[in-house]
């Protein structure tokens, strides 16, 4: 593409991107389309000459966007946010124009010392001790197997990188039955095996429950296993419980248990003096994972992996080919060598964009609305008699239930939030996830991208409360 073409459409392509921004609300939040209506539109083979880029935007407007979920969208309550700001866009559209690849401090150095100085700044703001340092993952399931990967490897001397599983390992890893999905695809791709996964009860919060969790560890050490690691959550994705941090750092260092936090949502909320005291306990742990592309307005993918024993981490993971040697490797982070991939984006860009555009004050407005839209809907359910909260309300995720006065039974209730739950998808006006709580299908809304005000959030109730009159009507007449 000559010069000329790439400066028409780059300011082409920036003042759509700039409408779309202001204009997300007036999408249907969610695809209407069903399976297959995309791929029948795209040709089976792809072109034997280049065409013009006129065409190619056309077919992006006409064939592309009708099938994406507007996940920047006001009335988007589905999942965890996966949440953006102008600031990132545009920290965004320069690391794509410079094309860098920093996996090592001589191949962009300025990526290595912001990334070094962006995770200090992160650990600070959150109020975690000076002994932790950290690299930023693509994901919060990626920076859970990197964890495990060290304990493992820690645990074995480097052995098992070395010469494989000797089969006399019997490692044991613990968490909640609350924990999120990635620890279970950990366990399998680190070999440990899916067997060696203890799932440990929680309490009527949802938390893990610690007396459970020392008694397992004291019977698989009566069996001859090896307790290895153990991984809590800080704000599961089920309801954002959060497991006795404390109490499990004690277990943990009684037993010589790797501890491993998962904050990849929640860990947001720890800019906000008023909710470290919930986190007591984080600082015991040796490593945490928490996301800013989720609730601190950083594009994904940007997750903040802190650690406190680096060496660990890079023995674990640095191999030096003759091709990657530099003069300056010991004197700067690597860091290729602080996990799975040897190829890395320049993500620290964007996140120093976002820190420094809004502040660490800005930032705090922003959370603290969101927990307080939540805190909204909580007394809203809770004044509704046809309505039900099932979790706490602790950020900005608020679990509840339809439960009208003419339904009782436990399986029909779950039948008819279900079926709400998918008229309220299919209508386009919000989208929404769910949850099984205590054996209960639970409605999910949590807001937490840019675009979301407490008048998305007041019509969401609204559309919510409406769409049940109707599926109640049509339930009961069944």
């Amino acid at each position: 593409m000559d010069s000329n073409d790439f400066n028409h459409y780059l300011h082409a392509f920036s003042d759509w991107i700039s409408d779309y921004v202001k204009a997300v609300g007036h999408y249907p939040v969610g695809s209407l389309l069903r399976p297959g209506d995309i791929s029948k539109q795209l040709p089976d083979s792809p072109p034997e000459r280049g065409e013009p880029m006129d065409a190619i935007f056309r077919d992006f407007l006409e064939v592309i966007l009708p099938g994406i979920t507007h996940w920047q969208h006001p009335s988007f309550f589905a999942y965890f946010p996966a949440s953006r700001s102008e600031p990132s866009i545009l920290a965004e559209m320069l690391t794509a124009a410079l094309g860098a690849q920093c996996m090592l401090w001589y191949t962009s150095p300025a990526a290595e010392e912001l990334e070094d100085r962006m995770m200090a700044w992160i650990r600070d703001m959150i109020g975690l001790p000076p002994d932790f340092t950290g690299v930023i993952q693509d994901t919060a399931s990626t920076a859970t197997l990197v964890s495990l990967l060290t304990a493992r490897e820690k645990a074995s001397g480097l052995a098992i990188n070395q010469s494989g599983f000797s089969g006399k390992e019997k490692f044991r890893i613990y968490t909640s039955v609350q924990a999120h999905s990635s620890v279970d695809k950990a366990i399998r791709i680190t070999g440990i095996g899916h067997d060696n996964l203890v799932k440990i009860p929680v309490d009527h919060d949802f938390a893990m429950d610690v007396a459970a969790l020392g008694a397992a560890i004291r019977e698989d050490l009566g069996k001859g296993f090896h307790p290895l690691a153990v991984v809590a959550t800080f704000g599961t994705t089920g309801s954002t419980a959060i497991d006795p941090l404390a109490e499990i750092g004690r277990i943990a260092g009684q037993y010589g248990l790797w501890y491993h936090v998962d904050a990849a949502y929640a860990g947001a909320a720890l800019l906000l003096p008023e909710y470290r005291f919930l986190a007591r306990g984080m600082e015991m742990a040796d490593t945490i994972v928490f996301n800013p592309h989720k609730w601190l307005f950083t594009n994904f993918d940007c997750s903040v992996y802190l650690v406190k024993d680096p060496v660990s981490l890079v023995n674990t993971f640095n191999i030096m080919p003759e091709y990657l040697k530099t003069p300056e490797d010991r004197l700067v982070n690597n860091y290729r060598d602080w996990g799975i991939q040897l190829g890395r984006r320049f993500r620290a860009l964007k996140l120093w964009f976002v820190i420094r555009y809004y502040g660490r004050e800005g930032l705090q407005k922003m959370l603290r609305e969101h927990i307080g839209h939540a805190r909204w809907l909580r007394d809203e359910i809770l004044r509704h008699e046809d309505f039900e909260l099932l979790a706490p309300v602790l950020f900005g995720l608020v679990c509840f239930r339809f439960k009208p006065s003419g339904i009782s039974g436990e399986q029909e209730l779950n039948r008819i939030n279900q079926k709400l739950l998918h008229s309220l998808n299919d209508g386009g006006k919000i989208f929404m996830t769910h949850t099984v709580l205590d054996g209960k299908y639970t409605l999910r809304l949590v807001g937490g991208n840019t675009a979301v005000t407490r008048q998305s959030v007041e019509a969401a109730w609204e559309e919510i409360t409406r769409q049940a009159a109707i599926v109640y009507k049509q339930f009961d007449s069944l």
